[in-house]
């Protein structure tokens, strides 16, 4: 075989392992550590249309994705998830606090603390100036909603968008093992509407993992929700 055709079909067998996809960056370097005798420029030169030369087989459904879509291919089922949502929002609170450093004070809420349709936050956080800090700031609301479901995403986004009518930065906290194409979506989604973006390993609450895509945008929301929500949990979040 020629080495074109040694890393077509290297390339496919990657992507039958990664049902979700694979990012155009690791493609290239998975392919090239189970071909190091193959120059890096020529898997460059191969697989960058890929989609082109074997559309049967190879798929591309966002920029610098690649996922295998042979007809009748049924890709292995995920993992069972034992775990439950809820168990991610004390490590999230502390980390949005203490890695992200968007809030000065987090608190886990979540269930039906604020009794509306609009939803409860998972998560919710201020942020305020410290009595050393020479220019004090306005506080800040910061708001999260947490899902392990991959398949909740849609849900998550609108939750995080009803959350910025009383917050002043809203985050949704997604599975790192939700499809790249969706990610992507996500991704492109929350730049548009200043909403941040976490992902996480969803099968772990000891080892959650957070890691930061997209920060949030700050924005001032409608005063006469923010207190009305706060006042619900005023003791909760600043006593």
């Amino acid at each position: 075989m020629t080495n074109k055709e040694i890393i077509i079909n290297q390339a496919i067998e990657l992507l039958k392992s990664h049902p979700s996809g694979i990012r155009y960056t690791q493609f290239v370097k998975d392919i090239s550590g189970a071909l190091p005798e193959i120059p890096i420029n020529t898997i460059h030169g191969t697989i960058w249309n890929l989609e082109v030369q074997v559309p049967e087989k190879v798929t591309k459904p966002a920029r610098g994705l690649y996922l295998y879509a042979e007809k009748d291919w049924v890709p292995p089922k995920p993992p069972i998830i034992k775990v439950k949502e809820d168990d991610f929002y004390e490590s999230f609170a502390n980390w949005i606090k203490n890695e992200l450093e968007e809030c000065t004070k987090a608190i886990p809420l979540g269930k039906n603390f604020f009794k509306s349709k609009w939803g409860t936050p998972d998560v919710i956080g201020i942020r305020q100036s410290r009595k050393s800090d020479i220019l004090q700031m306005s506080t800040e609301i910061v708001s999260a909603e947490v899902k392990i479901e991959p398949s909740e995403l849609i849900t998550a986004f609108g939750q995080a968008c009803a959350y910025k009518l009383f917050s002043h930065k809203s985050y949704i906290v997604i599975p790192l093992s939700s499809s790249a194409e969706d990610i992507a979506r996500l991704d492109a989604l929350a730049r548009i509407f200043g909403i941040g973006l976490i992902l996480f390993n969803a099968s772990d609450p000891k080892s959650p993992e957070y890691e930061i895509r997209v920060r949030a945008s700050k924005h001032e929301p409608d005063m006469f929700y923010v207190n009305k929500s706060l006042k619900l949990i005023e003791e909760k979040l600043f006593g």
